[in-house]
């Protein structure tokens, strides 16, 4: 039903910043709350953030919060995550998800996810 597609993954050096983007769509496609997530080597997949399809509302795991901005562009069907003084433990593939059942912080939870895309940090 939706399709999501991320980008602007990459290598950058720790204190550094870098934005992501979800493109979402889909032939049923509506207007779906969105979320990212990220999972590390060994760990596992972890919220970050999620926003309502208005952009009304965010909410941010603890460990990113005051660092990464989500925002949404409704006229792209795009949500972005902009993610600032980058540590290395941010090294993650992150990826985009749509349509929460319940609980947000949860990834079973989510409806429909994108492929990800690789963030590493170096230092």
């Amino acid at each position: 039903q939706v399709q999501l597609v991320e980008s602007g993954g990459g290598l950058v050096q720790a204190g550094g910043s870098l934005r992501l983007s979800c493109a979402a769509s889909g032939r049923t496609f509506s207007n779906y709350p969105m979320g990212w997530f990220r999972q590390a080597p060994g760990l596992e997949r972890a919220f970050v953030a999620a926003i309502t399809w208005s952009g009304g509302n965010t909410f941010y795991a603890d460990s990113v919060k005051g660092r990464f901005t989500i925002s949404i562009d409704n006229a792209k069907n795009t949500v972005y995550l902009q993610m600032a003084s980058l540590k290395r433990e941010d090294t993650a593939v992150y990826y985009c998800a749509a349509d929460p059942e319940g609980d947000y912080t949860r990834p079973v939870d989510w409806a429909f996810w994108g492929q990800g895309t690789q963030v590493t940090i170096s230092s």
